[in-house]
């Protein structure tokens, strides 16, 4: 199941008033969390299969990998503090963390959606006929997002149409309404709608390629002033990765039922999830001009919806750096992307 990834614009001020204000000090004992997500199953292999221990021992460290049920109190627990990183996705991580000023690193990007978003359509297979229709959609969402650059390439605006915020959990159950004319949903809602009558998916994240990204963010002053962790965490995602890349089915198995699905199943999911089991391909991208651009895209996007918060005056309030370049404020750069543990990784291999 895919988390709701529910984007909050402004963080309550009890979480605020908890976030922890001294990470920069050099300890032995780190938490990060994660939650269901077919991108993120890896994590759970990783800690029930000894992965994650095996990586921490060998840095002298004890990292504890805690599952939460729910996505956005994993990351309200990592934005006030409670852990020291969590799995999120690129958009979340500027609009929850980095917004809220935690400084925070993306250590590695573990997939983008290459298929598991769609927008459906009923009595029309051309995206162009969305225009004035309500479209069912978790608003400030990643799925908001999408919908916003799938509009943009039939020359749409939000304008245009009018969005009806709805839970991910009733997008089945409604999509037979009379007065619903079109969603924008994840898998697997996504494989449900497709099956009913009168269904048309015109538009996926195959048409955004690496613009809905999954990630492990960790607390920027925590990583360097404890550099293991970043290398235990990596170091043991990518084992899972060449377990993953070999078709290991006993490992792929054991992933699915954590997840709550059978192999079979699963599978279909990791079809329209582009995992990054190269992680000469997840530094690569990291560098690429191509992700300077899409976090361009997220924070102008986040700022025409107010989720940057009511003290930004424009999209470059928060400075999004990458080894490309900085998007936004030098001054307030609140996440940035780090390829050099990966790269470190691979040149250990």
């Amino acid at each position: 199941m895919r988390p709701s990834r529910i984007l909050t614009a402004v963080l309550s001020a009890t979480l605020l008033a908890t976030t922890a204000p001294a990470f920069a000090q050099s300890r032995d004992h780190f938490s990060v969390c994660w939650s269901i997500y077919a991108g993120w199953m890896p994590w759970s292999y990783a800690d029930t299969q000894g992965i994650v221990d095996k990586w921490a021992d060998k840095y002298g460290i004890d990292i504890d990998l805690v599952q939460v049920n729910d996505y956005i109190e994993s990351i309200n627990q990592y934005t006030a503090g409670n852990v020291d990183g969590c799995a999120m996705t690129n958009m979340d991580a500027l609009t929850l963390p980095a917004a809220s000023g935690v400084d925070s690193t993306a250590l590695i990007i573990n997939d983008y959606s290459d298929g598991n978003d769609g927008i459906v359509l009923k009595g029309s297979d051309d995206l162009a006929d969305i225009e004035g229709r309500r479209v069912n959609l978790v608003q400030f969402s990643v799925s908001h997002y999408f919908l916003a650059r799938a509009l943009e390439t039939v020359g749409l605006t939000e304008r245009d149409i009018e969005t009806v915020n709805t839970s991910d959990a009733d997008m089945v159950a409604i999509y037979p309404n009379d007065d619903v004319e079109a969603v924008v949903t994840w898998n697997p809602q996504l494989g449900a709608i497709e099956d009913l009558p009168d269904s048309h998916v015109v538009f996926t994240s195959k048409q955004l390629p690496r613009e809905i990204l999954d990630m492990m963010v960790v607390n920027t002053d925590t990583l360097k002033a404890n550099p293991d962790l970043g290398r235990a965490l990596v170091g043991a995602w990518y084992e899972v990765m060449d377990k993953v890349a070999a078709g290991d089915e006993a490992a792929l198995t054991q992933m699915a039922e954590a997840a709550g699905t059978d192999l079979a199943g699963y599978k279909a999911q990791l079809a329209d999830t582009h995992l990054y089991t190269d992680p000469t391909q997840a530094a690569s991208l990291m560098h690429g001009q191509d992700l300077l651009d899409t976090m361009q895209h997220v924070a102008e996007f986040s700022f025409e919806h107010g989720l940057l918060g009511d003290m930004a005056p424009n999209p470059g309030y928060i400075g999004i750096q990458t080894p490309a370049g900085t998007f936004g404020d030098e001054g307030n750069v609140k996440l940035r992307f780090d390829p050099t543990y990966t790269e470190d990784y691979i040149a250990q291999q």
